[in-house]
């Protein structure tokens, strides 16, 4: 059966830490398995890292550049060089293939959400293998997706894959770094939302071995690409050649088993595509009824409005004691929540001299996080 794929590889499986050069074996057993499950009839997407390491070794660079305009030259060297790479060895095999760069802004607007998805729709339809990268040379901060762990959640999610792949440095996801704790616990199966919520928190925990380090990223990406529906693994990026063994039922890596009853893609913009302009706190009442009983938000449960956003824009809403609980499209502007924040609904078009709308973000354009 045809299935849609995403495959993301980290800098870490691309280059030879001891060298700095492209690991050339590895890449040639990603690109010959990748081009392998494409002939076979699915559609498949990669997501490569590697443009910034790939930009230091061509300029004799020996350490990751620190200022933003140095990084964003670097990976204009390296994103052609590594695209080059490449496409020398998916033409060997015959496989044609295209360059994808993303920012976010790219997934802002509805529009070029959009315009996204339909560029890939026709890529994949065409045999095409997108090779997706950030835009590291013009990504400003803010708009930045951040890492490629994210980036790939994203798009699978846009895709509707039904397989992400996070490869990385080690085999599986454990219970703590097994490279300093010796016995670590393996976990191979994670299946459901508030087993990988857990683990987002142990991970985020300060006195965390992986804190700091990749995993925390990949959990949180599982985590979009759940909700997404989409089935997702972590396992070794050394090992190319095992995600046909996965796909074809082998116990390899740690897999994280998708929502029975995917989110909106709607909602999934929402909550993953759009950059929060402001936060809205709310009282113990409206994060009750947004948090266990699906409600809409109404102005008499905010208490502090924070930021300054205007009418849809995309805004936090957080408890009492800042912890974010959903994201949703606002139906007010900053300034107009300061004045109705914590009164009646049935008092707003007398606070704002004009008939408004009785939420300030309906249920429709909420989604928990």
């Amino acid at each position: 059966m045809s299935q849609t794929i995403v495959v993301k590889i980290g800098t870490s499986s691309l280059m030879r830490p001891s060298t700095g050069q492209l690991a050339l074996s590895t890449i040639a057993t990603l690109v010959e398995t990748l081009a392998q499950l494409q002939s076979e009839g699915n559609r498949v997407i990669l997501v490569s890292s590697g443009a910034v390491g790939v930009g230091c070794a061509r300029l004799g660079l020996v350490e990751r550049p620190k200022s933003i305009a140095l990084k964003q030259a670097v990976a204009a060297v390296g994103q052609g060089r590594l695209m080059r790479v490449y496409d020398d060895l998916f033409t060997t095999l015959q496989q044609p293939i295209a360059q994808v760069l993303l920012t976010r802004t790219d997934l802002v607007q509805r529009s070029s959400y959009l315009n996204v998805y339909n560029t890939f729709k026709e890529l994949l339809g065409l045999g095409v293998i997108p090779v997706v990268n950030e835009n590291d040379t013009v990504a400003v901060d803010e708009l930045k997706f951040g890492d490629n762990d994210t980036l790939s959640a994203l798009v699978a999610s846009l895709v509707k894959a039904n397989w992400l792949f996070l490869l990385t440095d080690v085999d599986r996801l454990y219970s703590a770094d097994p490279r300093s704790v010796p016995d670590a616990r393996p976990i191979s199966l994670v299946s459901s939302i508030k087993e990988l919520v857990q683990l987002q928190v142990q991970t985020g925990s300060a006195g965390s071995q992986w804190g700091t380090g990749g995993m925390m990223t990949k959990i949180s990406a599982a985590r979009i690409a759940v909700a997404a529906g989409v089935r997702t693994v972590i396992t070794e990026g050394k090992q190319p050649g095992n995600l046909k063994k996965i796909i074809q039922g082998e116990d390899i890596g740690t897999h994280f088993e998708p929502q029975p009853e995917p989110t909106s893609a709607r909602k999934r913009w929402i909550a993953y595509g759009l950059v929060p302009a402001g936060k809205l706190y709310l009282d113990a009442g409206a994060t009750a009824a947004i948090s266990q009983g699906g409600k809409s938000l109404l102005a008499a449960g905010i208490t502090v409005v924070k930021g300054v956003f205007d009418s849809q824009d995309a805004v936090q809403l957080c408890d009492s004691d800042g912890n974010e609980i959903a994201r949703g499209l606002v139906n007010y502007n900053s300034e107009e929540l300061e004045k109705i924040r914590g009164r009646r609904s049935s008092e707003i078009s007398a606070i704002l001299g004009y008939e408004g709308v009785e939420t300030v973000v309906h249920r429709d354009n909420l989604i928990l996080t």
